[in-house]
């Protein structure tokens, strides 16, 4: 069952639907509701503004959105670019980062915005470059700490100005999570389980005892690591030993994909899921630490 999910899960990541820009133009010009802007796109990731805790970030597959509580999204980038990977700076709320496709085809490299993701400017081409990093993260136990994949792991200790190529990516990685606590150390969820790297991401060694797919992998503020895996839920630990313990399994069929906590109050929670049967997103939330969960703007 877990190969059978993880196929549906790259099978997804595949086709991302090549809808015209042109039809999408009445979409970007106006206020939406996330779940109708989920028929038209794909969401890629999703971030909470430290500048106002009740918006949230969501990068997806034709530009930046930014979503209210009450469920409705606008794009607040100028341009319907791919955003593969994005990530804003962990405590400094003027800056984001983002790497993926031009709309009209091509690679970003490592680009960053200053203007709350309207406009965007190109850092660095990355090694092997212009980089397309799908999996990127900037770690806040050293926020000049940045890491993405592209052709291998690739890691830069000043913002993202230069890059180096570490070495190959962990085998079948899904999603990475720099440590809040240390910046040498950098997590992979992966078809075949956890793993973590306390090297930078040289070496690699399992980091939970279930070799089980995991979806997705985020490090929290508060130095707690969360993970989705295929057959558990959403887990966490905030034990150097990685002793896991079950959040929730409030997801029935669906995996989380990309993750957040709200930086000023850790008890609000924020996932993108994914129904691997009718390949839809959507965005759910918690306020109770991710116990329970419910779809957003939804009372």
């Amino acid at each position: 069952m877990i190969d059978r999910a993880f196929g549906l899960l790259m099978l997804f990541v595949a086709t991302i639907p090549t809808v015209l820009a042109t039809s999408l133009q009445p979409i970007f010009a106006a206020e939406i509701a996330v779940s109708a802007l989920a028929k038209n796109t794909h969401f890629h990731g999703i971030a909470v503004d430290l500048k106002d805790s009740l918006r949230l970030y969501l990068a997806a597959h034709h530009g930046l959105y930014v979503v209210t509580p009450d469920g409705n999204a606008m794009r607040v980038s100028d341009t319907g670019d791919d955003f593969m990977g994005f990530t804003p700076h962990p405590v400094d709320p003027s800056v984001l980062y983002a790497s993926g496709h031009p709309a009209n085809g091509g690679s970003l490299g490592f680009i960053t915005s200053l203007d709350g993701g309207k406009s965007w400017k190109k850092i660095a081409d990355g090694v092997g470059g212009p980089v397309d990093f799908h999996k990127m993260d900037v770690s806040r136990a050293d926020p000049n700490v940045v890491f993405g994949v592209f052709r291998g792991l690739q890691m830069s200790k000043d913002g993202g100005r230069s890059w180096k190529m570490i070495g190959p990516a962990p085998e079948g990685t899904i999603d990475i999570a720099a440590s809040a606590r240390d910046a040498n150390t950098i997590f992979a969820a992966t078809q075949l389980g956890i793993v973590r790297s306390v090297d930078g991401g040289r070496s690699w060694t399992p980091a939970h005892l279930l070799r089980r797919t995991a979806t997705m992998i985020d490090a929290a503020s508060d130095g707690r690591l969360y993970a989705f895996q295929i057959g558990t839920g959403l887990i966490r630990t905030i034990d150097p030993g990685l002793a896991w313990q079950l959040v929730s399994n409030d997801f029935g069929d669906e995996y989380i994909l990309h993750f957040a906590v709200d930086p000023s109050n850790k008890m609000n929670m924020y996932g993108i899921t994914l129904n691997p049967k009718t390949r839809r997103q959507s965005i759910t939330v918690s306020g109770d630490g991710g116990a329970t969960w419910k779809a957003l703007g939804t009372d």
